[in-house]
């Protein structure tokens, strides 16, 4: 026998009903909302009762004092354990996998007769198999760059029964409420409701100033409603005059989120917009794609006369070298015909290296060294006659 929840009980199961994340599905025919038991236990732990307070100690400490604790509002009913039960395929579904099996089954059998029969057919599927496994690669390349957009990930639908055993875990498992109360916004708007429904029966009880305020912004709001509407009406007009004027080539539209799902500022926001949409318009697009298609094409010439550059950078390179090979021989062919032309021009006679002399140069030499034996003549000749 359970008896009535206790106040502290109550506080906890309203904190953990608003505080927890829960989500709505079908049970039984009926909608309900549900929660996994690992995200209430960590709600309970970042409560107010998880902390001491003076004099007391605090009422969750660890995530079992949590869990005995769930077991408690589940017993007084609270809320109560389900079962997530997967849906199942209907039948056409499972006669298409039956057939693709046995299709697959049968290509199978075909691939081993062809095996059998010779090895070239291996080396062709399996070069087969590689160009598959490259553009396999390629595709999840492609998948994994941020411009490509993810394939949605398709959810198992599933529905909730009611569990046989119903204990609280700590875990995945899911626990369907039953504890409903009023949340404190609902009710304070409700109350505002029934107020103002009170105080617009009392209107002829009110004062004559208040009265005729409320009729000149009654009046007010009703001709900005009008005004609204007239907007409306004429900028479609606009919009056909110019229209049938321009014989659909000139789109004009005034205030045109006039009547689209924005906030109240934005819808009137841009003033207007304009769209030609004429053959120059089509010529634009189509010179446009044009020049992206040549862009593409510049690159890719470009990509090529690279590799050809680098290609003939590679060969001149290859003939440089040979180049500096004989180019090598040749200066060491002209080192050695100077080498050749200053020896001619250098001789050793017993050991004396001598210059070759010009004609001049040898009679002027001869010139100097006769007047060198005049004057050793001389030289003789003087003390002769000063002995005499």
């Amino acid at each position: 026998e359970v008896g009535e929840p206790f106040k502290e009980e109550k506080a906890v199961a309203k904190y953990l009903r608003f505080n927890c994340p829960t989500k709505s599905t079908n049970m039984m025919g009926h909608r309900v909302d549900y929660f996994i038991a690992s995200k209430a236990v960590d709600c309970l732990l970042d409560s107010k009762w998880a902390k001491a307070k003076k004099g007391e100690e605090a009422l969750f400490t660890t995530r079992e004092s949590v869990v005995d604790y769930c077991n408690r509002l589940l017993k007084k009913q609270f809320f109560h354990r389900a079962l997530k039960v997967m849906k199942m395929k209907p039948d056409k579904d499972t006669k298409k996998e039956k057939e693709k099996g046995k299709a697959e089954s049968g290509k199978e059998e075909e691939k081993k007769s062809k095996k059998e029969s010779g090895k070239d057919e291996k080396t062709k599927k399996e070069k087969e198999k590689e160009k598959k496994k490259d553009g396999e690669k390629d595709e999840c390349k492609k998948d994994d760059t941020p411009g490509t957009p993810k394939k949605k990930e398709t959810k198992r639908k599933f529905k909730l029964e009611p569990h046989e055993d119903q204990v609280f875990l700590d875990g995945n498992e899911v626990y369907v409420w039953i504890y409903d109360p009023v949340h404190f916004k609902t009710f304070a708007m409700g109350l505002v409701l029934v107020i103002a429904v009170i105080a617009a029966t009392l209107f002829p009880l009110w004062p004559a100033e208040m009265r005729v305020g409320v009729y000149y912004l009654s009046v007010g709001a009703g001709c900005f409603v009008a005004s609204i509407l007239l907007l409306a009406v004429a900028r479609c007009i606009l919009f056909l005059i110019i229209w049938l004027i321009t014989g659909g080539r000139h789109h004009f539209w005034f205030l045109p989120n006039l009547t689209a799902d924005v906030g109240f500022i934005d819808s009137f926001r841009p003033l207007y917009t304009h769209e030609y949409k004429g053959p120059k318009a089509d010529s634009k697009k189509e010179e446009k794609s044009e020049s992206k298609k040549q862009q593409k094409y510049d690159s890719e010439e470009k990509s090529d006369s690279e590799k050809k550059e680098e290609e003939d950078g590679k060969t001149e390179a290859t003939r440089n070298s040979g180049t500096d090979g004989s180019g090598g021989e040749r200066h060491s062919d002209t080192d050695s015909d100077r080498r050749e032309d200053d020896r001619s021009q250098h001789s050793s006679g017993n050991g004396n290296d001598f210059e070759m002399i010009t004609k001049e140069e040898l009679e002027q030499q001869t010139d100097e060294g006769d007047c060198e034996e005049e004057e050793e003549e001389d030289t003789e000749s003087g003390p002769s006659h000063g002995k005499s």
